[in-house]
């Protein structure tokens, strides 16, 4: 199976670029700096943005599946800073993205969220809901949630990952899976579980069609 993969330079998408290496997979990156992301063996590198459609055509040629990391970025991660990427990010990339993949016929995609977005917001803690109403966290999750919109409206067969708070641990992780209101998650996840996971839901025909939160067990 080849992938394309969006957000290959963030720090979850570096490793689950490497993580889909390692099981095999062909691995097509469109990244807006090629130069960030290290050349090796089954990666091919297309330069370009993914908002713009005739980048993601070229990028997407030959690829059975897409993985997509990608988020409203800030110059750091204190809440209020300054956003370097456009508000509404996400969804225009899957508003471009959805018909390509559509007439390509594409098998899955897979599309990393976040807890607390849309439903799952009643479940977070109250302090975060409130730098979420109150901060430049909340564009993120605004557009977060008009991106699995525009996913769970369409006709690929998706799967969109909801992770809780990120971690840079690099133990093994058992990861717990929560669906609705049947079982609460935990509040953290290491990076490199949560990419493990992604790249394993390509081929775990139970997640086609679901919203799942994930954490550490």
């Amino acid at each position: 199976m080849k992938i394309l993969l969006l957000g290959a330079t963030g720090r979850t998408g570096k490793l689950v670029l490497k993580k889909a290496i390692e099981d095999g997979f062909e691995v097509s990156c469109l990244a807006r700096n090629s130069n960030r992301i290290e050349k090796q063996k089954g990666l091919t590198v297309f330069e370009g943005n993914p908002n713009n459609k005739a980048d993601l055509e070229n990028a997407i040629i030959d690829c059975d599946a897409v993985i997509s990391v990608l988020n409203i970025s800030r110059n750091s991660d204190f809440p209020w800073a300054r956003l370097r990427t456009p508000k509404n990010y996400l969804s225009v990339v899957m508003n471009v993205l959805i018909p390509i993949a559509e007439e390509r016929k594409l098998k899955r995609i897979v599309v990393c969220s976040a807890w607390g977005v849309a439903e799952t917001k009643k479940d977070i803690p109250k302090w975060f809901k409130w730098f979420i109403d109150n901060s430049n966290i909340g564009i993120a999750y605004q557009d977060h949630e008009r991106q699995e919109n525009i996913i769970s409206e369409s006709k690929l067969n998706w799967t969109i990952v909801r992770p809780v708070g990120l971690t840079n641990s690099q133990n093994n992780q058992v990861i717990k899976e929560s669906w609705g209101n049947k079982s609460k998650p935990g509040l953290t996840i290491s990076r490199r579980s949560v990419a493990n996971y992604l790249v394993k839901s390509l081929k775990n025909d139970k997640l086609t069609g679901q919203k799942v939160t994930i954490s550490k067990e």
